[in-house]
């Protein structure tokens, strides 16, 4: 074979070998490309955004104003950051604009929240696309709202059982220690006199009843013990008959009337004697507070001498403010802490509310009763006191106040319908305690209530008495224009 051709078939050889190689090279990029188009036929698109990242979505393909088309969402390719929430489903394609896979669409809502709607897709002034309501987001009942479970979970809403509980509401009050009333005894004499030794001669002392307080001479108790002597031997020795029986009684009825004690009378009628001076004994156990005498002094009948009280019980007088008295009665639990000793609170209960209001301050009197057998608590000591209304009284129906929506002339609640239904319900309400109110009515026990993140059911729930308002005015337009 000649050189010529063994050139010529060389060419020829490599020629047929580099046809075979694109044949082979063009079937292999023909296969990925067919793979590929069945793979995105195979795709579902979600909706459309904007190729420059605002937040802006389009149902169905479109252009933004500077000629670009908007990219394609596909339901295995999420974008970086949230879509609205009424595009992410099913893709809203013209062939399926009317319904999605879980209802039929209803209307279309104005994107901002206003109570505008349309029956057929549209832009709001700022280029926003009205948003979809679908079949199933309305409530049936026409009663309850209903919110999506992925923004019930972000928004922490948080239910409750409505169950009785007995309410406490705590009333403050500031007081001081008072001297029990009932427990006080003035020592005076019925008769003038002088006295002659002071047997108890400073304030402070304790005393017991019997006790010698002082020894007095009085001319009048020495003329009455003479008679009562007189009537005495009148009757040992039958003078006077029935005459003298009745003296004698007198005689012994004077005695008492000058508060002569039962002692010196006894003393009198069995010794027959008339001593000049008498001991004047304690009235009653206490401590002696007050003393208006001193030895050698003269005593006029019905000068106070004495004042004895006993200090084993003491009055708390507390007051509160005047917008917290209907919720004390009588024998409410009170916790009385002293400014003095704040680690020992003592307990007490209220005995009497008094009847009349402090002009100047607007406030109430409250007494407590308190023990005080150790004596740590002393007059006119400063007192914080802690009333605990309701805790004697039943349980009743309540919910916690974070549930209540007071709009100031209405209260209302959400009843968790479940799967993310909220029905608004009016209530009344009546007493509160301890971060819990009363429901009087509008609520049965076992119900389940909202208690956080009740802002976003109640917008929810304005904006749809919004749109039902909108939709009636516009029907009553549409019949007047007809």
């Amino acid at each position: 074979m000649t050189t010529r051709a063994i050139a010529i078939f060389s060419l020829g050889l490599a020629a047929a070998v580099l046809a075979s190689y694109g044949a082979l090279y063009r079937w292999n990029m023909r296969t990925p490309l067919s793979v590929t188009l069945s793979a995105a036929a195979e795709r579902t698109i979600l909706y459309y955004r904007d190729p420059s990242g605002a937040p802006y979505w389009s149902a169905t393909p479109k252009n933004d104003t500077q000629g670009r088309a908007y990219l394609p969402v596909y339901d295995d390719a999420e974008p970086s950051f949230d879509p609205p929430k009424t595009l992410s489903l099913p893709a809203l394609s013209p062939l399926n604009l009317g319904q999605r896979g879980e209802g039929k669409i209803l209307y279309y809502r104005n994107p901002m929240g206003l109570p505008d709607t349309s029956p057929v897709p549209k832009k709001d002034s700022m280029g926003m696309d009205y948003i979809a309501v679908y079949e199933g987001d309305e409530p049936n009942d026409g009663k309850s709202i209903k919110v999506s479970l992925d923004k019930v979970q972000r928004s922490g809403v948080r239910t409750e059982t409505v169950e009785p509980r007995v309410l406490v509401r705590p009333v403050r009050g500031v007081g001081s220690i008072v001297i029990d009333e009932s427990r006080q005894t003035i020592v005076t004499m019925r008769a003038d006199g002088y006295v002659e030794d002071l047997f108890v001669n400073k304030t402070g002392q304790t005393v017991h009843a019997g006790d010698p307080l002082f020894r007095v001479y009085s001319p009048q108790i020495q003329q009455a013990q003479t008679d009562f002597i007189v009537a005495l031997r009148s009757v040992q020795r039958g003078i006077l008959g029935a005459d003298a029986d009745r003296t004698f009684d007198g005689a012994m009825q004077r005695l008492r009337n000058l508060a002569v004690p039962e002692s010196r009378i006894r003393e009198v009628r069995e010794t027959g004697t008339n001593p000049r001076t008498i001991d004047w004994p304690a009235p009653a156990d206490g401590t002696v507070i007050v003393k208006r005498i001193i030895n050698g002094q003269r005593v006029i009948a019905g000068d106070e001498l004495y004042r004895i009280v006993d200090l084993s019980h003491v009055w708390v007088v507390a007051e509160v403010a005047e917008a917290d008295l209907t919720d004390i009665e009588l024998g409410t639990p009170a916790l009385v802490t002293l400014r003095a000793n704040p680690n020992n609170p003592v307990e007490g209960t209220v005995t009497f509310i008094y009847p009349d209001i402090r002009p100047e301050t607007r406030t109430a009197r409250i007494r407590i009763e308190l023990p005080n057998p150790d004596g740590r608590l002393k007059i006119d000591m400063y007192a914080d006191v802690v009333f605990r209304p309701g805790a004697n009284r039943a349980a009743v129906v309540s919910v916690s106040d974070s549930a209540v929506i007071d709009s100031g002339t209405q209260q209302l609640v959400l009843v968790a319908k479940g799967d993310g239904r909220f029905e608004p319900r009016a209530v009344k309400l009546g007493r509160r305690g301890e971060g819990y109110v009363e429901v009087r009515d509008g609520l049965s026990s076992g119900e389940e209530v909202v208690t956080t993140a009740t802002f976003l059911i109640d917008a929810e729930s304005n904006l749809r008495a919004a749109l039902k308002t909108f939709n009636k005015d516009a029907s009553v337009d549409k019949e007047a224009s007809r």
